[in-house]
């Protein structure tokens, strides 16, 4: 299985970064083969809302996307880690998944190229895991992030299948304080990469 970790965090290290750390450990040691994606370290733009994908399937902004398309398309599997800012994933995070727009195009200029005959695809698709950790406890904390990586990997063309969320997690390094934890992310990554 191939999988893309995408590290959402602006802060190098932190508790997101390293649940996807023991997640990714987990997932190559059962054979999965891992690419990585750091989003803080990507120079890239907003999506300017030009249409140009509409036609292409491609991206029109010549930027650091352009090397994350490919990563996006291999994946098999897509492992998103960001902190809840605000109740939602984080700015980088955000900007990735609107520039995906050209790759949700892509698959729907696919569809409309198939004969009617030849139906649509039954097939699982992508397969999407969800990391977060946020400092506060509140109910409905992880909420719109659980529904921004829902809809980002529907446009991609699967499903999200997990997640592991942490709460009252505020000093950078607090997921370290509960070896519980980071050997949750571990295992999940060992059971998503597992057929």
């Amino acid at each position: 299985m191939r999988i893309l970790g995408i590290y959402g965090s602006p802060r190098p290290g932190g508790n997101t970064d390293r649940m996807l750390d023991a997640f990714l450990e987990g997932a190559r040691e059962a054979g999965a083969e891992v690419d990585t994606v750091y989003a803080r370290k990507l120079a890239m733009q907003g999506c300017i809302g030009c249409g140009g994908c509409d036609e292409t399937g491609r991206c029109v902004v010549q930027d650091g996307m352009q090397e994350v398309y490919p990563l996006l398309e291999a994946a098999e599997g897509i492992v998103l880690a960001s902190p809840v800012y605000f109740y939602n994933v984080t700015g980088q995070v955000k900007l990735l998944i609107d520039r995906s727009q050209a790759l949700f195009m892509r698959k729907i200029l696919a569809e409309k190229a198939q004969p009617p005959s030849a139906g649509r695809s039954s097939s699982a698709g992508k397969r999407g895991f969800l990391l977060s950790a946020a400092a506060t406890r509140g109910k409905r904390l992880f909420d719109c992030a659980r529904l921004t990586f829902t809809y980002f990997m529907d446009a991609l063309g699967g499903e999200m299948v997990g997640e592991l969320c942490f709460r009252e997690l505020e000093g950078k390094k607090d997921v370290e304080k509960d070896p519980q934890l980071l050997a949750r992310c571990r295992a999940e990554g060992t059971r998503f990469a597992t057929p």
